[in-house]
């Protein structure tokens, strides 16, 4: 009895050992029955097996953690593809015109961040990052026929609708900041007016809620589906939703498509400062350490040589110019703007100086407090004034539209001087060119308003480049108006609309007068 107590201990000791403080029976280790044998209810040792190892699986790094952010917003992308025409189609543009994308890529690399982070802040489809693709070819400069502009293409209306300002020193539907969060706003507005339906959101904004909830309207009346590929919408709209679907598929599979798209990198590329005055472009270049170009493309919304007097005044900066433009800015005791003296001259006028000096009354009026535009002769004036000449400022709203003027294309170049009465269609019928294509090549939409005195490109197919001429013609003694239209064979009324003349006005000698002629049938000079 002594040795069978002994040897039963040693047993327990041994399974004790061996299972470890967590096993609670002692079959986990039993070897299975071998096939026509009777289970032995005895306990037998085995071998213990050692679990396999498990390979250790690759880590799948997170959108926010890809080094290229077109990988970051492909990996987030949820609207559904649908196998139709009109997806394939542009598709198949994409891919047979990668240099596009290239192009796209170019232009969005300092933005792209910046508007994936405000998309992915707001939980919405990362489709919408891909908007100013389809919109702009993320061209920040961009206008369009219909008076939009921007990454965006915001119309005036829309724009100030979402908080948008517009005047002479700004426009923030060029602000990349600003009109990418009035965007999102806009979006956002129309994704729940449309009862949360994307692609009906989407459509809204290029061709606005009315029309869309116009057509569900209809389908709905006719017993028709009332999802978007159903709808009946401009050709426009029609194409816009599958071109930024197709895009949408290009990227998610452009290994499979054999699509190599230059990487844009996955970090913050720019910091908003804002200095709180207003600043010269150049002078704001010069802290930063950057060129003039480089800042305005960086900051697309400044129309003129310095920040808006009134605000906003914030400039988008590489992260690495931060720090510099902040010591420069200090080292200069905050200087934003060059300032000079102008004394006042007989016949001057505020808004004559105020062209003089490129900049507005409204500035001159703030500098200098002056509650009117009363003047007076010998008066000393502080008038703010640019650090270099115009024609520095190379992406400053006049320059691009001299630079755009300028461009060769095929035909006859002419310029048209803008008199009263004239409108695009008015002058295209004239030269016999597309009213539209006339509006394109002076950089404005068919739709805005034209000024007297205003000096149009016109590119002509034929060489009539001499038949109209502008000339200024210097009263003489004993002129009089029905005798200069005489000798240059044009109306009485049409020196009066050139002029901005009262019927019957009294003219004297030494006064000039805007005359366009045709030279062809004119004999004086």
């Amino acid at each position: 009895m002594k040795y069978r107590l002994v040897l039963l201990s040693t047993l327990l000791l041994s399974g004790c050992q061996s299972t470890g403080d967590t096993q609670d029976t002692d079959t986990a280790h039993k070897a299975p029955p071998i096939a026509g044998q009777k289970a032995s209810s005895a306990p037998t040792e085995t071998a213990v097996t050692p679990e396999k190892a498990v390979p250790n699986q690759p880590t799948v790094l997170s959108p926010q953690k890809q080094e290229d952010v077109w990988q970051r917003i492909s990996m987030q992308l949820s609207l559904p593809v649908p196998n139709n025409a009109s997806v394939r189609r542009y598709r198949n543009w994409y891919l047979n015109y990668p240099n596009h994308l290239a192009t796209v890529t170019e232009r969005a690399t300092p933005f792209l961040h910046l508007i994936v982070e405000k998309v992915e802040a707001r939980n919405m489809p990362l489709e919408l990052a891909l908007l100013p693709v389809v919109e702009s070819s993320f061209d920040q400069f961009a206008y369009s026929h219909g008076r939009a502009a921007g990454l965006w293409q915001f119309v005036p209306a829309t724009g100030r609708r979402f908080g948008l300002e517009q005047n002479w020193w700004y426009d923030g539907r060029r602000d990349v900041a600003q009109s990418t969060d009035a965007a999102l706003d806009y979006l956002e507005y129309l994704h729940g007016m449309f009862d949360g339906n994307w692609l009906h959101a989407i459509a809204a904004y290029n061709s606005g809620e009315g029309r869309v909830s116009r057509a569900i309207r209809r389908n709905e009346q006719r017993g028709k589906p009332t999802d978007f590929w159903h709808l009946d919408l401009p050709k426009e709209t029609s194409s816009y939703v599958p071109k930024l679907i197709a895009l949408g598929d290009v990227l998610r599979n452009k290994n499979k498509y054999g699509l190599d798209l230059p990487e844009i990198p996955n970090q913050p590329v720019l910091t908003m400062v804002d200095p709180g005055m207003q600043m010269d472009l150049a002078l704001a270049a010069n802290y930063a350490g950057l060129t003039v170009s480089e800042l305005q493309s960086l900051n697309p919304a400044y129309n003129h040589w310095a920040t808006s007097p009134s605000g906003p005044t914030h400039l988008l900066l590489p992260n690495d110019k931060v720090a510099h433009f902040n010591t420069e800015l200090a080292k200069n005791k905050n200087q934003g703007l060059r300032v000079e003296r102008y004394a006042v001259k007989s016949g001057d006028s505020l808004s004559e100086i105020a062209d003089q000096y490129n900049t507005t009354v409204k500035v001159l009026k703030r500098a200098n407090q002056l509650r009117s535009s009363r003047i007076r002769v010998g008066q000393r004036l502080m008038i703010p004034v640019s650090l270099k000449d115009e024609s520095q400022y190379t992406l400053s709203a006049p320059q691009r539209l001299a630079a755009l003027q300028a461009a060769e294309r095929d035909g006859y170049k002419r310029t048209h001087t803008v008199r009263q009465g004239d409108s695009f269609w008015t002058i295209a019928r004239r030269y016999d060119v597309d009213y539209r294509q006339l509006a394109k090549w002076n950089g404005m939409s068919p739709r805005d308003t034209l000024s007297i005195g205003q000096q149009l490109v016109v590119w002509d197919k034929e060489n009539n480049t001499q038949r109209i001429r502008t000339i200024t013609y210097r009263i003489r003694q004993g002129d009089s108006l029905s005798t200069i239209a005489h000798r240059y064979k044009v109306s009485v009324s049409d020196l009066i609309k050139w002029n901005q003349l009262r019927q019957n006005a009294y003219i004297q000698p030494g006064q000039q007068l805007t005359l366009h002629i045709d030279i062809s049938r004119s004999s004086g000079s």
